[in-house]
């Protein structure tokens, strides 16, 4: 009984050892919850229009359109642009409208990528 109990203590301990390795190397971009709309708007634009971002998953009918709000669609912008951008000098900034996250931001359909 001693070893079955065993068994179990180490595959649980295994199990969380793994999770939270994996959320503790996983770094997201999103808007900051705390930053005024129209401060997040004016930076969701120049991430769309001037940045390089892919901003075609918030679009209607698209995975991430939902929820629609500014600070939802600027967090799958801000990460796009991070996880393209941060290995050649891009930031999670924003005008400090937007900060890292150690957890996954997706859900539902729609995806959040993190590139390592």
């Amino acid at each position: 009984m001693k070893t079955l109990w065993l068994r179990i203590a180490i595959a649980l301990l295994f199990i969380t050892v793994t999770f939270t390795a994996k959320a503790e190397f996983g770094q997201w971009c999103v808007a900051d919850p705390q930053i005024p709309d129209n401060v997040i708007q004016a930076a969701l634009d120049w991430a769309c229009q001037i940045g390089g971002a892919d901003c075609s998953k918030i679009q209607p009918d698209q995975p991430c359109f939902l929820p629609n709000t500014v600070k939802d669609h600027a967090s799958v912008v801000f990460n796009d642009y991070y996880q393209r951008y941060k290995h050649k000098g891009g930031t999670c900034d924003f005008h400090s409208a937007a900060v890292i996250t150690q957890r996954d931001p997706s859900n539902g359909s729609c995806h959040f990528e993190y590139i390592q």
